[in-house]
């Protein structure tokens, strides 16, 4: 049996870090993927939790060799998601976790195909998305206006995705997810079927 993936996508504000958070105390053998920068460590900032911290030349060595799902380049530092450590991951048989936007989605389903799960999270409606973002207090009305404007482009990739979850009351919509993850490690393609059929026959 290898490691499997699943991604989780929805607007700004549906809650998907209070979800994944409490998810990833509840399941075992989760990996959840973390960027890799060349910026220097913020104070606060711990390794492996925030960022993974790799010098420039490494980086950029990492480009060359295709080493990266993705990557960007912003105000002179690197920011990407390396495949080395998903790699590592899924050989240790774990659940790798992507949070992320429609079109880094797009990207890893073309690379990884039927080995990953998705789910795309949202809430019952725009009025109620707009109500918990203006609730939390931490965006301007400008700010909050954009991210309702995000969320209309981003709904409009839902069919795209194997799952649709509608966070209306927390703990059931975590119940649903952890459903999700755990039955994603049955998948077919989560199993070298080849050897699978040879233990069976034996």
């Amino acid at each position: 049996m290898k490691g499997n993936m699943l991604v989780i996508s929805g607007p700004s504000g549906s809650g998907k870090s209070s979800l994944m958070n409490e998810m990833i105390k509840r399941v075992d053998n989760i990996y959840f993927s973390i960027s890799t920068t060349t910026r220097l460590k913020r104070e606060g900032e711990i390794e492996g939790v925030n960022y993974h911290y790799i010098s420039k030349d490494e980086f950029e060595n990492d480009i060359e060799k295709g080493f990266f799902l993705e990557w960007a380049k912003v105000h002179d530092s690197y920011y990407g998601t390396s495949l080395k450590l998903i790699s590592k991951a899924l050989q240790n048989n774990k659940l790798v976790i992507f949070d992320i936007d429609v079109q880094g989605y797009k990207i890893i389903k073309k690379k990884f195909g039927n080995d990953i799960s998705s789910v795309f999270l949202t809430t019952q409606n725009r009025t109620e998305l707009k109500f918990r973002l203006t609730k939390r207090g931490t965006d301007s009305k400008k700010t909050v206006e954009k991210r309702i404007n995000n969320a209309l482009v981003e709904m409009a990739k839902i069919e795209e995705y194997d799952y649709l979850l509608v966070n209306e009351n927390f703990e059931k919509t975590l119940e649903k997810l952890i459903s999700i993850a755990i039955s994603s490690k049955c998948k077919v393609h989560s199993f070298d079927i080849k050897e699978f059929m040879g233990m069976w026959t034996s």
